[in-house]
């Protein structure tokens, strides 16, 4: 059901994506679950159905350097306690890029001012960079992916006739997940460990709307 789902989001951003009348960029904070909070950019496109409701798309990048300390304790429990080593072999360094289809209801609220509720749902895209487990100076790369939906409202002021500042809060949730298969020479003893990235967390943003 979810790919299903996916596929008629992203068939439904690509005929959007050909009719863009409206483009913002935003800038922001986003906190989640699996890391500590980072920088967050975005473009969303779209084109007006009427004055108080567009339909659009939406592409972000979150990257984060991190040590996940799920893992460190995974790493300890089943293969010993070894804190220092085990958290260089849990040095993580993610990229988060959500795709998503949008729609966005807005109503005047004072001069030049309108409230807007906003909602998205689409695909999740992690690019993983992380630590070979016997030579933890080595990096590794996998991608997971994963259903993404985010809601979230706020306010624009009207700039110009073609412009618009923004102030957005959202909550977005997804959870990318992969196995991970790691074997101890030390002791032969092989583990398959499920990392799980838990993307869900608030978004802080403001940006500018363009209406061409």
């Amino acid at each position: 059901m979810k790919k299903q789902i996916t596929l008629m989001i992203i068939l439904i951003s690509s005929i959007i994506f050909g009719q863009s009348n409206i483009g913002s960029v935003k800038l922001g904070l986003f906190n989640p679950s699996a890391t500590d909070a980072g920088f967050i950019i975005g473009y969303e496109g779209g084109w007006y159905i009427d004055s108080h409701f567009f339909a659009g798309w939406s592409v972000d990048w979150f990257n984060k350097n991190y040590v996940d300390q799920t893992l460190v304790q995974q790493f300890n429990n089943f293969y010993g306690l070894n804190g220092t080593l085990n958290e260089l072999r849990a040095k993580t360094n993610l990229h988060a890029i959500p795709i998503m289809g949008s729609m966005t209801f807005s109503w005047p609220v004072g001069p030049r001012t309108n409230a807007f509720v906003t909602g998205a749902a689409g695909v999740e895209a992690l690019l993983i960079f992380y630590r070979n487990y016997e030579n933890p100076d080595n990096d590794e790369f996998h991608g997971a992916f994963d259903f993404a939906w985010q809601l979230g409202g706020g306010v624009a002021y009207e700039l110009g006739r073609r412009s618009d500042v923004l102030f957005e809060l959202d909550y977005h949730n997804s959870m990318p997940s992969w196995d991970y298969s790691v074997s101890d020479p030390q002791t032969g003893r092989t583990k398959v460990f499920e990392r799980q990235f838990d993307m869900s967390g608030i978004m802080m943003r403001v940006g500018v709307r363009f209406y061409f």
